[in-house]
């Protein structure tokens, strides 16, 4: 089975194992880009990789020689910290060289801790919990009044569901039908504390969504297959919001990050960074 590519190279068809070795060297430069800058957030980057890396090479309809197109669909981080994760999706797409990435928390660099517009790509800033959703509604709406056909994505982190703003935004998605919204739970399971179940039990998160009126569809969040069934399906829903809550591993393709959640905001010494690069060759 094969995928467009993005706008800029529409004849270009991915496939499923093209998609998985794209995703395989997203994970080589997160890696990289925390090590190099000797701070960052590897776990929830490596979980959210494969939802990412679908979204940007096979559904979302962007021109990285154009990064204002008004037409493009439009993508936000709401789990910022993550934002490893973005910029090497938006470097590896041709927004800017590859280079850049290693600049990663520099003083002067345009790639910061936390997304700002200064990024080309980048929408909006981020970096402050439960407030994605929001900004994602708001572009939302927005491209309703502006009769502009495009979707609007949002990745959003588990334990930052436990931020009522974000169930505030749930609430009027709902109520206003926007139906060319969708949210992607990253489902890893830990946030920086811990285990989310023995922070704040999300479950059963899908009834949750539901019972807010929005279309919940649950998937393997590294199963490429089922990650771009997911995105055909949320096209497809009128009349109300959707949500893919993908299942994932924290720190997801690095042995001994997996599941571990000191890495979610701790970067690999220079050792364990060569150790895990060997593991993602």
């Amino acid at each position: 089975m094969k995928y467009n590519q993005n706008k800029t190279n529409p004849s270009t068809p991915l496939t499923i194992e093209e998609l998985e070795d794209k995703a395989r060297e997203i994970r080589r430069l997160i890696i990289k880009m925390i090590a190099k800058a000797g701070s960052g957030h590897p776990g929830g980057s490596l979980s959210s990789t494969d939802l990412i890396t679908a979204l940007f090479f096979s559904v979302l309809k962007h021109d990285p020689k154009n990064p204002h197109w008004p037409e493009r669909d439009r993508f936000h981080m709401s789990k910022g910290h993550c934002c490893p994760l973005w910029y090497a999706e938006l470097a590896e797409s041709g927004y800017f060289p590859k280079d850049k990435l290693m600049t990663l928390r520099k003083l002067g660099s345009m790639l910061q801790g936390h997304p700002d517009r200064r990024t080309p790509g980048v929408e909006s800033a981020s970096g402050s919990l439960g407030q994605g959703l929001s900004v994602a509604l708001g572009m939302s709406l927005g491209a309703r009044i502006d009769k502009k056909d495009c979707r609007i994505y949002v990745l959003i982190g588990d334990g930052e569901i436990q931020e009522g703003s974000i169930w505030e935004a749930a609430m009027a998605a709902s109520h206003y039908k926007c139906d060319n919204l969708c949210a992607i739970m990253d489902c890893n399971g830990f946030q920086i504390d811990g285990a989310t179940k023995d922070i704040m039990n999300l479950e059963p998160v899908a009834k949750k969504w539901q019972a807010f009126g929005w279309h919940t569809i649950e998937i393997d969040g590294h199963n490429m297959r089922q990650i771009l069934s997911a995105y055909d399906e949320a096209k497809t829903i009128k009349g109300k919001p959707s949500i893919i809550i993908a299942r994932t591993i924290k720190g997801k393709g690095v042995s001994f990050m997996e599941n571990v959640v000191d890495f979610h905001g701790r970067a690999p010494t220079q050792e364990e960074a060569e150790k895990a690069l060997r593991e993602l060759e």
